[in-house]
């Protein structure tokens, strides 16, 4: 018997969609699968030592979902819970515990030493968590489990990341508690690709996913949503890096939900590139049941979109505007400031481009996470080593340890960035501003994490995405 364990207790609730892909994958293959959700308990303690207390599986999967809350200047970090997570399951059972999902991935062999587990898998987990238990069973030969990391003795092992090209997972969704997910939560998550080709400098999704995207079936996209729907959830947030990437596969799959008229019956919500997206695309979205998309566009300043390896330019941020609007689509256009040569001139040009092309609502995220391997990192260590780099920006002491929450801020922003980019945007309500340099409670800005302006409003009945939701309760 195989036990998974949901160990994201972030409030709202997210539903964890890929334990529920795992377990419908496992139980296909003639396994034996309890789900532990430590998310919807009070007592993750006491839950784990009553179940233990009558269950002797043969492994225990524990998915890490995040490693930090990927926010300046909150920086929650989450490992030091996992490795609690493990400690305890470890003294009540003797199964093997096998790390999974996508703040894993990014760093696999630093969480698997930091946490105690006995091993991880890298990448997709619908096949190689089968492989794993049948190598238990069998000739535990570690090397034919795709995308496994394992300690011997004092080195790492790690194969080859599991990115099967052809993507293929269960649509039942019937492994977790979907309902009362969506009831907290105010929306439940699925996916049409993983992996992501771009390349845009501090993102981790190439490290966690791969940099190929990995298709799935539009026929299999369509027969999930009808899943949750005969569930009661109706709003849905697509979890693809950018659905318009490839563009062909974003048509393919509007096209399936329109012909079995999903589009009257389910709202959901999508990242999207800034391009390609034109009129046809707007349009089919719309009519598959779009509410609502959230573009990546980073900034309005030339020189920044270069920086960040961003392929539109400002003119195209205001087409896409201007075609959700002709829509019906709300649109929250994501602005990321502080990264490599930012100034308090590009942080203008940007809001100043921003302001008139009229967004429903904008983000403003000061900082980026800096993940090794990506350029971001890269490029924060032209000026020198970390620890002596004014950019850096940390809440622990000590050398430079990337799996811990640092991020780099522009040193030419100032002593206060915060203050500076809240002062350039004026008051202007269509803005979510960052928090202060100082750590605030999560209801001053748009944190996710533990936000209980969030909690309250959905428990109140709002649904959709967490952006759309905070900007309707934006004042103005």
């Amino acid at each position: 018997m195989l036990t998974l364990v949901n160990t994201n207790r972030m409030t709202p609730p997210i539903a964890p969609i890929g334990l529920d892909y795992l377990a419908c994958a496992a139980r296909r293959q003639g396994e034996t699968v309890d789900m532990l959700d430590l998310c919807l308990v009070d007592d993750p303690a006491c839950s784990l030592r009553e179940y233990f207390a009558h269950s002797q599986p043969e492994l225990v999967g524990l998915s890490f979902r995040n490693i930090d809350d990927c926010f300046w200047p909150g920086a929650a970090w989450f490992l030091p819970d996992l490795a609690g997570t493990v400690g305890l399951v470890r003294a009540l059972t003797d199964a093997p515990i096998v790390l999974g999902g996508v703040g894993y991935s990014i760093f696999p062999e630093e969480v698997l030493v930091q946490s105690g587990a006995d091993f991880g898998i890298r990448g997709d987990g619908e096949t190689a968590l089968v492989a794993l238990v049948a190598e238990l069973r069998a000739e535990r030969r570690w090397d034919r489990v795709p995308g496994l990391v394992w300690p011997s003795g004092t080195a790492i092992h790690a194969n080859a990341a599991s990115w099967p090209s052809s993507l293929a997972v269960p649509a039942a969704r019937d492994a977790i508690d979907n309902p009362t997910y969506f009831r907290r939560g105010g929306q439940v998550g699925l996916e049409t690709k993983r992996g992501c080709p771009r390349q845009c400098i501090y993102c981790a999704d190439p490290l966690a996913k791969g940099n190929v995207a990995r298709l799935r079936s539009p026929a299999d996209v369509a027969d999930e949503a009808e899943a949750l729907l005969a569930q009661g959830v109706d709003v849905l947030h697509l979890c693809d890096s950018e659905f318009n990437i490839p563009a062909g596969h974003a048509h393919a799959v509007c096209d399936e939900l329109i012909g079995r008229r999903l589009g009257d019956r389910v709202r959901w919500y999508a990242y999207l590139a800034v391009v390609p997206f034109d009129d046809g695309l707007a349009s089919r979205m719309r009519r598959a049941g779009c509410a609502g998309i959230n573009f990546t566009s980073d900034a309005a300043s030339p020189a920044m979109l270069r920086t960040y390896r961003q392929p539109h330019r400002r003119e195209e941020i205001a087409k896409v505007v201007h075609l959700c609007r002709r829509h019906g689509i709300a649109v929250m256009l994501d602005l990321l400031f502080g990264g490599p040569g930012e100034t308090p001139e590009t942080v203008a040009e940007s809001i100043r481009f921003f302001q008139q092309t009229d967004p429903n609502c904008a983000g403003a995220a000061l900082g980026i996470r800096l993940y090794p391997g990506t350029e971001a990192a890269r490029l924060a260590e032209t000026d020198g080593p970390l620890d002596r780099n004014p950019g850096i920006h940390r809440r622990y002491e000590g050398p430079i340890d990337l799996v811990r929450p640092t991020f780099y801020v522009s040193p030419a922003l100032g002593d206060h960035p915060a203050r500076l980019v809240r002062e350039l945007i004026g008051g202007d309500p269509r803005f979510f501003e960052p928090a202060s340099d100082v750590p605030q409670p999560a209801a001053a800005d748009y944190n996710y994490n533990e936000n209980q302006r969030l909690v309250n409003a959905i428990a109140q009945g709002a649904r959709g995405a967490y952006w759309d939701i905070l900007r309707r309760m934006q004042p103005g």
